[in-house]
């Protein structure tokens, strides 16, 4: 077990997005060699009995694959947008997740993420 740890490379940058019952967390890693690569992390909270876990998925991006991934987001996000769902407000989404936000900290609840 410790020898995973040692695998495990130091975190250059972090960004983390709530998004419900989810969590996503884009990682910038170093190779042995000062190469980047991003992995992309959903953990959401799954219960089993009376104790809860974190359900957790990864993808590594590497570098030759950033424009091409972007570019691909894009397209499938936008084709859901004006394609498929024109009607629907998408920014409203983020005033809801805002508002969300302000009301945990009015009752001085903590938003952290606590991992196992």
């Amino acid at each position: 077990m410790e020898e995973n740890k040692e695998n495990d490379r130091a975190e250059i940058y972090s960004e983390r997005v709530r998004a419900g019952k989810r969590t996503y967390f884009f990682d910038v890693k170093a190779t042995r060699s000062n190469d980047y690569y991003l992995t992309i992390t959903e953990s959401k909270r799954k219960y089993n009995d009376d104790n809860f876990f974190y359900e957790k998925h990864k993808i590594f991006l590497y570098k030759e694959d950033f424009n091409k991934f972007v570019q691909a987001l894009n397209d499938t996000v936008n084709h859901v947008k004006d394609e498929l769902m024109p009607e629907v407000d998408f920014d409203e989404f983020d005033k809801d997740h805002e508002q969300s936000l302000e009301a945990v900290a009015d009752n001085g609840e903590s938003s952290e993420l606590q991992w196992d």
